[in-house]
């Protein structure tokens, strides 16, 4: 049988140190912050990147070098004989791709899988493939199934300040302007490949009512039947301060009670686009029992 590695990039949540403890391997994503190169969770933690950040820094996402990338394979390939390596979505960053590519070379010892997840869901997907690995499923299969469940997961999100979503084009400034002074608040979905518009509310009590809403949508709909954290997970996820998250926490706990309901960070690369002060709920399907 083979033995087979797990690896995902930083956009999971999952830090180093985690890596460790769940015996996987995590690529940092790069940043350029005033044109100078850090890398997630190793030369960039996020007390820094939220300080710069709210300094008004030139903040760009890319994605990993196709070096940093095989060099990371060729280390896992010396224990390993395979590897199942979950990257990003691909409709946010175009490393699922460039990596589908490059195991060309790495034929039946690498596969990528477009799961097309990101953060807390992104997170699940590996645990996922960790728990299939451990029943002896080949790469291929894991592989498999991670990509035809793709899109067993939501993810709502709402933000503090317009500033940023302006910054990156995806709000006017008249509308930002606007939202400003009404309070507006925008619900953004992440399914798939997109960060989308989902709905505008005025306030956070909307916001965060109209996420809870349709997380219980989703769960009537999409997963009908399902029930229970053996079948279903909730998740919250923030931005900036986790202190300030906390209550968004609780809230989560008591609207879903009997659900343990996991928080991270939002991945960098999705904060960089909303700011600070940003909360989030998810529902993913848990993993099938045969």
């Amino acid at each position: 049988m083979n033995k087979i590695a797990i690896a995902t990039d930083s956009n999971s949540g999952i830090t180093q140190a985690q890596s460790k403890e769940l015996g996987i391997f995590v690529l940092p994503m790069p940043f350029y912050i005033d044109d100078e190169l850090f890398l997630e969770d190793i030369t960039l933690d996020q007390p820094h990147f939220y300080q710069r950040l709210e300094a008004g820094a030139d903040v760009k996402t890319t994605q990993p070098s196709p070096g940093d990338v095989t060099d990371l394979w060729d280390r896992i390939l010396e224990d390993y004989d395979q590897i199942v390596y979950i990257p990003m979505s691909s409709g946010l960053s175009s490393s699922c791709e460039t990596a589908m590519m490059l195991a060309q070379d790495y034929e039946d010892r690498v596969f990528v899988v477009n799961n097309q997840r990101i953060s807390v869901t992104q997170r699940f997907s590996v645990m996922d493939a960790l728990t299939l690995v451990n029943r002896g499923k080949s790469a291929g299969e894991i592989k498999e199934y991670l990509e035809r469940t793709k899109f067993d997961s939501d993810i709502y999100i709402t933000v503090d300040t317009l500033k940023y979503l302006k910054k990156g084009g995806r709000c006017t400034p008249a509308a930002a302007a606007l939202g400003a002074v009404l309070g507006i608040k925008p619900v953004l979905r992440i399914k798939g490949e997109k960060l989308d518009s989902f709905a505008k509310v005025r306030g956070w009590k909307s916001a965060k009512k109209t996420m809870v809403d349709a997380i219980r949508h989703t769960m009537d709909t999409d997963f009908a039947g399902l029930s229970g954290p053996e079948q279903l997970h909730i998740a919250a996820a923030f931005t900036g301060d986790r202190a300030g998250a906390q209550e968004w926490l609780e809230e989560l706990q008591a609207t879903f009670p009997g659900y343990p309901i996991h928080m991270d960070p939002l991945s960098l690369s999705v904060a960089c686009h909303i700011g600070p002060g940003a909360l989030a709920v998810t529902v993913t399907k848990g993993l099938e029992t045969t």
